[in-house]
Order: C-alpha cells, then structure tokens, then sequence
C-alpha cells in the first residue's frame, strides 16, 4: 500500500482520529460524551434503587402512627401543590438552560440556571417550613414509625436537592469562567439528568406519600 493510500484510508473507511473517538475498529470507541452519560445513568439507577428501598418502607409503615397524627392531620396540600408547582417549573427552566448551552448563548445558560436555582430553594424553604411546623406540633420522626418513614425518605430527597443547587451554583461559577468547554457541557448534561430524576422522584412523593396520606 503507498503512503498516500495508506494516509486517505482512515477518511476512506470512516475511522476517526480525533480525541472523541481514539483507538482502532469501525468508528473507534464511544464518545467522552457518551460513556460519561452512561456512567452517570448507572449512578442515577443506583440512587433510584435506594428511594424505592425508603417507598416500600413508608408504604409498610404509613399505617404505623402508634395514636400519633396522621398524613390527614399533618400534610398542607395546597402548600405541597406549591412545592411541586416550584420544582417541576424548575424543571422545565433547567431544560432551557441546557438548549442555550446547546446553541452556546452563555447569558440564557445562566439565567435559566439561575432561575432553576431560585426555584429550588423556594421549593427547600417550603419543604423546611413544613418539618419546623411539624416538629413544633410533636409530630417529629420520633413520634411514629410512619413519621419516621415519611422523615427519612422526604429529608433523603430534600438533601438530593440542597446538593443539587450545590452543584448548580459551581456549575454558573465554571461556566461564567471557562465557558463553553467540552468538559463542562458534560458536567451540565449530567446534572440536568440529576435534576430531571429528583422531579421524577417527587412526582413519586407527591403520589403515594401526601395524595394517599390524605386519601386515608
């Protein structure tokens, strides 16, 4: 084979060189892009298997309140409407931030990152607000089994969120320094799919936790 052949052949047979796509075989391995989303997807099924180990608990125990309160006295549906309306519309804003990064228009990034972020702690001062008022009324994790459930899976997803405007507000901070680059486009895919999971979860709270709480 001569030189010049052997030069053409990788745009010949389609092969890549570039640094997304090193190594030899038909088209080289997978993307930086894309084995860092299937990695975080397995972290995200982990994290989806360790909330439903907390919803067989609570739904084992809801019925435990040992002649303590139950979700009909305790849970506020109007403010848990509240809370669910701030998360899901912080859902839809972190979805336009990600296709403002898309189309690298750095101003709308952060300002959809930025609303997503108001949006969240308006749903963890809520959420907050409701564990005080409870506490205050003697309806502490202590009191029942069914409190203790409802506590340790609602607080678990409340921690999710705290790390997740964590995450956002040092994602704004890179973004703002280093722009665009490929690393950080990756690190905001991943924590759009960490953020879209916590609304999913919710959704899942929402239901089987306040709506059948007060359904009983």
């Amino acid at each position: 084979m001569t030189a010049t052949a052997t030069a053409t052949l990788p745009h010949a047979t389609g092969l890549h060189t570039s640094a997304e796509a090193p190594g030899h075989g038909e088209g080289g391995p997978a993307s930086t892009l894309v084995i860092v989303a299937y990695g975080f997807w397995i972290f995200l099924i982990s994290d989806i298997v360790m909330f439903s180990a907390f919803f067989a608990a609570h739904a084992v125990l809801q019925t435990a309140v040992d002649g303590g309160p139950t979700g009909r006295e305790l849970f506020d549906l109007p403010r848990v409407a509240i809370e669910t309306a701030c998360l899901l519309l912080s859902s839809f804003t972190c979805g336009l931030s990600a296709l403002a990064a898309e189309t690298r228009r750095l101003a709308w990034t952060q300002a959809g990152l930025l609303v997503t972020g108001l949006l969240g702690a308006a749903f963890l001062y809520l959420e907050f607000h409701e564990f005080a008022t409870m506490i205050a009324a003697d309806a502490g994790p202590q009191r029942s089994a069914f409190l203790s459930s409802f506590f340790a899976l609602v607080g678990c997803h409340g921690a999710h969120v705290s790390v997740g405007l964590l995450w956002l507000a040092t994602m704004m901070a890179q973004l703002f320094v280093k722009g665009f680059r490929a690393d950080i486009r990756r690190r905001l895919l991943c924590f759009n799919m960490f953020w879209h999971m916590l609304d999913i979860v919710w959704v899942a709270i929402f239901t089987l936790v306040y709506l059948v709480g007060v359904a009983r």
